[in-house]
């Protein structure tokens, strides 16, 4: 099916009120300074970026590599390609913004790494296994956080760059890096940090950014090469700051239908933060703890 088609089939989804109140009370709580007519505008236009976001990710199910190519370009590519040469691991972490589908499918012929996504299973079985063998038919390997360790071993002999979505609900607010973001208390997944340590693997933002319908621009940030010199939350606080920055810039790209904030802010937040804390320098930092 041709994309402009899906594209006028699903543009019908902007009349519908989908997670209206999920997207405006959390558009309402990010933008506290926003009169009603700005925060109506982001959702005008979430709303159409979301049909597109649908239509596009149908697309991908079946788009050539070819034509994939030409819809996702990176701007600077050197930066993964001089850790390629020394031979260094990557962390790429990115989020719900733009068309991370895209980037999906395409990571493995974007970038010289072999490329790992971290993923968690869906409930049906069936759509797991195929959505799953759609993202990886150019090379991509999609893991699950728990086994990924077991994958990375299998390319021991060449770089890796794993994808992790880094703005996904952490499902224990005492294992979560909580931070403010978008002017709440806000409890991220640490995962990336604690791969990086593991792994000795640099880190690299990838931000999506839309050029027209279809066609994307990619632009990396190097985070940190060496992350055992990072003191403790550095990596996932440079990572929240870029996305902050980006969603402020282009609200409507983010995906405003995920509830984010469902989490409720434990009474104890100042322990946990310290009892996080402690627990990851015991583990990575022991020397700067004698």
């Amino acid at each position: 099916m041709p994309l402009s088609f899906t594209y006028v089939v699903l543009s019908v989804l902007r009349l519908v009120p989908y997670r209206k109140k999920v997207i405006l009370e959390n558009i309402k709580n990010s933008f506290p300074n926003n009169t009603p007519q700005e925060n109506s505008e982001i959702i005008k236009q979430f709303y159409k970026y979301f049909s597109r976001l649908l239509a596009e990710s149908i697309y991908n199910l079946n788009v050539s590599k070819n034509n994939l190519a030409k819809r996702m370009v990176v701007n600077n590519p050197e930066i993964m390609d001089e850790l390629y040469a020394k031979n260094r691991n990557v962390i790429l972490v990115s989020a719900h913004y733009n068309n991370w589908e895209f980037l999906v499918t395409a990571q493995n012929f974007l970038f010289k790494h072999q490329a790992i996504g971290i993923g968690m299973p869906m409930t049906n079985k069936f759509w797991d296994k195929k959505i799953n063998s759609q993202r990886e038919r150019f090379g991509m390997h999609v893991v699950h956080a728990k086994n990924y360790k077991d994958k990375l071993k299998e390319y021991a002999k060449t770089p890796t760059a794993t994808l992790v979505l880094g703005d996904q609900n952490p499902s224990k607010p005492y294992n979560s890096f909580w931070t403010t973001f978008l002017n709440q208390n806000t409890p991220f997944t640490f995962g990336a940090e604690i791969m990086a340590n593991q792994t000795d693997s640099a880190v690299v933002y990838v931000n999506i950014k839309h050029v027209k319908n279809g066609y994307y621009e990619l632009e990396l940030d190097l985070i940190s090469e060496i992350p055992s010199i990072e003191s403790y939350g550095t990596i996932t606080e440079k990572y929240v700051n870029i996305l902050q920055k980006n969603i402020r810039n282009n609200p409507q790209f983010w995906l405003w239908s995920h509830k984010r904030w469902k989490m409720d802010i434990p009474e104890n937040l100042e322990e946990l933060k310290s009892e996080h804390k402690q627990r990851f320098n015991e583990k990575f930092r022991v020397e700067s703890l004698d």
